[in-house]
C-alpha cells in the first residue's frame, strides 16, 4: 500500500472528509436529499414510477426465467468517465479455469480501502458503486424482482474483460447468500456492438424432474432460449434461483484478420457484474440462518447429489469375465492376435513392446502411445470423420439427436455429442459389422472385446472387471465437460484420440499416416518415436512406449481448448477450488497431471485415483476443427491387502502423496525428475468469476507502476493492456 505523502496532508482531510459525508448520505435513508443525489447518477426518468411499473411487468412476463434488462441506467456522461478511469487506471488479471476464460479486477468493495492516491483515480468508479448499492436503487431492484431486502453493507462487484475467445460456461450463480445478479456493460460506447462478435448472455431453460421420493429436481436444457446482446449502459438482471437461474457468457469470437478487429474497437466485452446479497446481521431483514439454508441448495452441491440421475450419457459399467487364466497360459493365440491386427498396428502386438508399454506404465502409471490403430483402420476413421465435419450440423439439440449420435447433458456439467456402447452388445468379437460405421466399431466390437481386454491388462498389470465405452465429439463454438471425480477404488481411462485437424497445440507430433509402419524411422536423439515404432539394427520391430505428463497449450491468442486435462483435487475433496490452472502469477505448486491437446490416432491410458479431477476446456470456434475421441473406463481388481497400495499386481500410491499418485507425475526419485514449469494454482472460489469473498479472501490493494490500480491478492502477473488508444480520451 503506497504511503501518503504528508504534503498533501490538506487534500487527504479534504477527501476523506467528503467521503464520510457521501457514505453518510447514502446509507442513512432518513436524510432528505439522498434520493435526489443518488438519482443524479443514473437517467433522469428512472425512479417515475410508471417506468417502474413497467420494468415490473416485464420481469413478470418474461422467460425462460425471471429476468429484466434496461437501457440507458447510468448519466451517460458519468458511465463514459467511469470506463475511462477503468482503461487508464485499473489492472486486471487474466484468469483461466473449466469453466471460464476472462480478464478481472478485484473486488470493488476494496475502494475503500485504497490509499487517496489510488482513489482519486477513480472518483467516478466509486460514485458508481455507491449508487448501484444506495438504499434507492437497492429498493428498486428488490421492487422490480421481489426479491425482499437486499444488502448494502456486502458489496460484491468486479470489472469484467472478455476479449476475443474469452467465455463463461452454464452455471447459475447459487453460491452463499447471493440474491439478485446483475450485468452494466461498458462496451465501446461509440462502437455499437454487433450479435456476430458473441459475448451474450444467454440464459438456459430447465427440465422438472420429480423422484420416486417425490423429490423435485431441476435440470437446465441443452440449449439456450434467451439472448441477451450486450449494449452500452445496459444493465441485465435477475432473482438467483436454486437450479433455475441457468446462464452463461457466449465466447467474444475473433475478427477475420487484426485489422478488422482493430477497426472494432478490439472487440472489447468490458462489464461490471455482480450480486446483491441477503441482509447481513444488523440490516433490515436480516434472518438468522438464511445464509446456510441458501448454501444447501447450492449447484455446486447438486453436482454431487441425486440430480446426477438425470446426466447423460450415464457411465454405465458392464462386468466381464476374470482373464485370470488366460494370463496364467501366458499370452495372446494367434487367433487372437488376428482379431486385434484388423485395428491396430503391428508392433504394438509384440511381446517386446508389451513389456516396455507395462515397465513405463508401472513406473508413471500413465503412458501414451502414438499410431495405435492401423493404418488401413485409421484411414477408414479418418474418411469418416472429414466427411462429417463437412457437413452442417443442426443447430437445435434435438435436430442433433436425430441420428446415433445423442447430446450430453446437462449443460452446467458438459456439452458434447456421444454415441454410446449399445444396451445388446456383448464383449464378443464375433460381431457383425457391415452396418456399423468405423467410429461405431470402435465403441461396439474393438474396445469392449476380450482381445483387446487381455492386451490392456498385459501392458497394464492389471486385471480388468468391467468397462464403459464412449464415443465423443465436442463442436467447435459449443462443447466441453467441466471437471469431476469419482469415487472408490482407482480404475483405468483410455482415452483414444481421433482428431484429424492440426492447430491444436501439438502440430510437432507426426501424422502417423505419413509413416511407413514398417520401417519407421527412430529419432536419433533418443532411439524412439514417442510410442510409434521404429527398427533395430537387427531389423526387430520395436516400440517404446513414452509416458508424458505434457501441459494445456500456453496461453496465447491462438489457444483455442479442447484440451483433456487430470488435475490433483482437494484433499477434502471439495470442488470449491477445482480446476484453477492458468493465472498470471507463478507458484511453486502444479496441480495439472496429465493433459494433452485433440490428437490424431494417439492412446492414452491414465490410472486415476478417486478424488482426482479431469475436464476437458471449452473447444472455442475458432479451433481448426471439432475434438473427436473415444473414452473407455475399465475398473480394475483390488489387490488382497489394501494397506499394501496395490491394485491388481501394480502399485498405487494414496492420494496423500501427490507425487506418486495414479494418473500423477513420475514416481522416480526427486533427483531424477525434469524441472519442469510451474503452473499457477489459485481458488476459483466456487469455479465462478468474482467467487474469491465468498471464501473470505482478503485482496492486496496498491498502485501498480505509475498509473494502474489492482484489487487483486496477486502482485504478480499479466496486466490487460487491450485497450486501443483512443483519439479522444475524454469522450472515452
Amino acid at each position: 500500500m503506497v504511503l501518503p505523502n504528508r504534503k498533501s496532508s490538506k487534500v487527504r482531510k479534504s477527501l476523506e472528509q467528503a467521503r464520510l459525508t457521501k457514505k453518510k448520505q447514502i446509507n442513512d435513508p432518513l436524510l432528505g436529499s439522498t434520493q435526489g443525489i443518488i438519482e443524479k447518477s443514473f437517467r433522469k426518468d428512472l425512479f417515475d414510477p410508471k417506468v417502474l411499473r413497467k420494468y415490473q411487468e416485464e420481469y413478470a412476463l418474461s422467460k425462460p426465467y425471471r429476468h429484466a434488462v434496461i437501457q440507458e441506467l447510468i448519466d451517460d456522461s458519468l458511465l463514459r468517465k467511469v470506463r475511462c478511469e477503468i482503461r487508464e487506471n485499473v489492472h486486471f488479471t487474466p484468469k483461466e479455469t473449466d469453466i471460464y476464460k476472462i480478464h478481472q479486477s478485484g473486488d470493488l468493495a476494496n475502494l475503500d480501502g485504497l490509499d487517496d492516491a489510488a482513489l482519486s483515480k477513480l472518483p467516478s468508479l466509486l460514485k458508481l458503486r455507491d449508487a448501484l448499492y444506495s438504499p434507492a436503487f437497492r429498493k428498486y431492484v428488490a421492487t422490480i424482482t421481489n426479491s425482499g431486502e437486499l444488502s448494502g453493507r456486502k458489496t460484491d462487484m468486479a470489472i469484467n474483460v472478455y476479449t476475443p475467445g474469452c467465455h463463461l460456461l452454464c452455471h447459475d450463480d447459487v453460491i452463499g447468500s447471493r440474491r439478485v445478479s446483475y450485468i452494466l456493460y461498458l462496451t465501446d460506447p461509440d462502437i455499437p456492438w454487433q450479435d456476430e462478435w458473441g459475448g451474450a448472455l444467454r440464459l438456459y431453460p430447465t427440465s422438472t424432474f420429480e423422484g420416486e421420493d417425490g423429490e423435485i429436481t431441476k435440470t437446465p436444457s441443452p440449449g439456450f432460449s434467451k439472448i441477451i446482446p450486450p449494449a452500452w449502459n445496459q444493465l441485465s438482471f435477475f432473482a438467483v434461483q436454486p437450479g433455475e437461474s441457468f446462464h452463461d457468457v457466449e465466447e467474444v469470437y475473433h475478427a477475420g484478420d487484426k485489422k478488422q478487429e482493430d477497426n472494432e474497437g478490439g472487440r472489447v466485452r468490458m462489464a461490471i457484474s455482480g450480486w446483491y446479497h441477503i441482509p447481513q446481521f444488523g440490516e433490515e431483514g436480516y434472518v438468522e440462518g438464511e445464509e446456510g439454508r441458501l448454501t444447501e441448495k447450492s449447484s455446486l452441491v447438486q453436482l454431487q447429489g441425486k440430480a446426477d440421475q438425470y446426466d447423460f450419457p450415464h457411465e454405465e459399467l458392464r462386468p466381464v469375465e476374470s482373464s485370470l487364466k488366460k494370463r496364467e497360459q501366458g499370452g495372446l493365440e494367434a487367433h487372437h492376435l488376428d482379431f486385434l491386427l484388423k485395428y491396430m498396428a503391428p508392433t504394438y502386438l509384440t511381446p517386446d513392446t508389451i513389456d516396455q508399454i507395462a515397465e513405463h506404465f508401472t513406473e508413471e502409471c500413465s503412458v501414451t502411445l502414438d499410431g495405435l490403430l492401423s493404418k488401413k483402420f485409421a484411414a477408414r476413421i479418418r474418411g469418416y470423420i472429414e466427411k462429417q465435419e463437412a457437413s452442417k450440423l443442426p443447430s437445435t439439440s434435438p435436430a442433433a439427436e436425430k441420428g446415433p449420435w445423442k447430446v450430453a447433458r446437462p449443460p452446467h456439467k458438459h456439452r458434447f455429442l456421444y454415441l454410446q456402447q449399445s444396451p445388446s452388445t456383448n464383449s464378443s468379437s464375433n460381431h457383425d459389422t457391415t452396418e456399423l460405421n468405423p467410429i461405431q466399431e470402435l465403441v461396439e466390437v474393438f474396445l469392449p472385446s476380450p482381445e483387446f481386454r487381455w492386451w490392456l491388462e498385459f501392458t497394464t498389470n492389471l486385471l480388468i472387471e468391467n468397462h464403459s465405452i464412449l464415443a465423443r465429439r465436442f463442436r467447435r463454438g459449443q462443447d466441453y465437460a467441466l471437471a469431476t471425480s469419482h469415487e472408490g477404488n482407482p480404475r483405468l481411462e483410455l482415452c483414444l484420440g481421433l482428431t484429424p485437424t492440426l492447430g491444436w497445440g501439438n502440430d510437432e507430433d507426426v501424422d502417423e499416416d505419413e509413416e511407413d509402419e514398417a520401417d519407421p524411422t527412430p529419432d536419433s536423439s533418443s532411439g524412439t518415436t514417442n510410442g510409434t515404432a521404429n527398427a533395430n539394427a537387427k531389423g526387430k520391430a520395436r516400440a517404446k512406449a513414452k509416458a508424458r505428463a505434457s501441459t494445456p497449450p500456453p496461453e496465447e491468442a491462438d489457444d483455442v481448448g479442447g484440451h483433456e486435462v487430470y488435475m490433483a483435487g482437494d484433499e477434502d475433496g471439495d470442488v470449491s477450488d477445482a480446476a484453477v490452472y492458468k493465472t498470471s502469477a507463478d507458484t511453486e505448486d502444479d496441480n495439472v497431471l496429465f493433459a494433452s491437446p485433440p490428437a490424431w490416432n494417439k492412446l492414452s491410458i491414465v490410472l486415476r485415483d478417486s478424488g482426482v479431477l479431469k475436464f476437458v476446456k471449452y473447444v472455442s470456434r475458432s479451433a481448426p476443427g471439432d475434438r473427436w475421441d473415444v473414452v473407455g473406463v475399465f475398473g480394475v481388481e483390488s489387490g488382497e491387502d489394501e494397506d499394501e497400495e496395490e491394485v491388481g499386481g501394480a502399485q498405487v500410491i494414496p492420494r496423500e502423496q501427490p507425487a506418486r499418485s495414479a494418473g500423477r507425475r513420475s514416481r522416480r526419485d526427486d533427483d531424477e525428475e525434469e524441472e519442469e514449469e510451474e503452473t499457477d494454482v489459485e481458488d476459483a472460489s466456487q469455479r465462478q468469476p468474482n467467487g474469491a469473498t465468498e471464501v473470505g479472501s482478503s485482496f492486496e490493494m496498491k498502485s501498480v507502476g505509475a498509473s494502474q490500480v489492482t484489487l487483486e491478492s496477486s502482485d504478480g502477473g499479466d496486466e490487460f493492456h487491450g485497450f486501443p488508444e483512443s483519439e479522444d480520451s475524454d469522450s472515452d
